[in-house]
């Protein structure tokens, strides 16, 4: 199984961008019960950024970022999204999508990074000011 990200790119502060994140490889029967977001800016650990259920009907956000991302998932095209907007210089960061496929979203620590066995591989994020 592999997660693709892309999306990222240089936008002015205040523009949007949408990331993407693709999994494939993925079996039959195998899905991944919760999806996230985290990135990462230079010189920082992995920060939390979204989180999303199976049928998308939960979504979860690192509390400073609600109002301007969104979490959304295709279930049939294995996909999970990350809209972004009226972002600010400090979002520059290589953001990473990643995969639970054992538990469910009430089940886990949704914020730890270490509760998600897939990851991508990185998209990178530039907030001009």
């Amino acid at each position: 199984v592999q997660l693709q990200a892309s999306g990222g790119g240089l936008v002015q502060a205040g523009g949007s961008l949408r990331l993407s994140c693709a999994a494939s490889g993925l079996t039959r029967n195998q899905n991944f019960y919760v999806m996230g977001w985290f990135r990462q800016a230079p010189g920082k650990e992995h920060e939390f950024v979204a989180a999303i259920n199976w049928s998308g009907a939960i979504q979860v956000y690192q509390d400073s970022l609600k109002g301007r991302f969104t979490i959304s998932r295709n279930n049939a095209k294995d996909t999970v999204f990350l809209q972004m907007n009226s972002l600010k210089p400090e979002d520059t960061a290589v953001y990473y999508c990643a995969g639970n496929n054992v538990k469910s979203i009430d089940t886990i620590d949704y914020r730890a990074p270490t509760e998600y066995g897939y990851w991508g591989q990185g998209t990178l994020v530039t907030v001009s000011s």
